[in-house]
């Protein structure tokens, strides 16, 4: 008598990859979900950092140039306008190599794809005031980052992004 040998699955073997592989989903899914909120408050996060680079490397150029308050310097084929040494609001976006995935215009990059429209950061030119020099800083959603505010600027971005 020859027997035949089957190869193959059972259909209870089926049945039990398959609740297994729906355990899997139902536990991953919800992390998966969260990662497009935290990619968006990362990207703007690193756009943050893109224009303090940006407003430092020119301030240095300014300083090596002696420049005065309003000159214009021609860095790499953009003028840059400069306000008590640093580029001022309107220019920033100039020093700006790749503002991909961002709308918005001079010194206010908005996240495209954000939940709400409140998911920007916003360049805000130094100041000087009795001679004395105030650096640019970068407000995230109306909150002025400084070293106390990161915190509740994660918790914001959270939210609006």
């Amino acid at each position: 008598m020859n027997r035949k040998i089957q190869a193959g699955f059972t259909l209870v073997e089926l049945i039990v990859v398959i609740v297994i592989l729906g355990i899997l989903a139902a536990v991953a899914l919800p992390k998966f979900m969260g990662l497009e909120r935290e990619a968006r408050v990362a990207a703007l996060k690193s756009m943050g950092g893109t224009i303090q680079s940006a407003a430092q490397m020119a301030h240095g150029v300014c300083m090596a140039q002696n420049c005065a308050n309003g000159s214009t310097i021609n860095m790499e084929g953009v003028s840059v306008v400069f306000a008590s040494q640093y580029p001022n609001n309107a220019s920033i976006r100039n020093l700006v190599q790749s503002t991909e995935g961002f709308t918005g215009t001079n010194n206010t990059f908005t996240k495209a794809g954000a939940t709400t429209t409140n998911c920007w950061v916003r360049y805000n030119q130094a100041t000087i005031a009795a001679g004395v020099i105030t650096p640019p800083t970068l407000t995230y959603h109306n909150i002025v980052m400084s070293a106390g505010t990161e915190a509740s600027i994660n918790t914001d971005l959270h939210t609006q992004c």
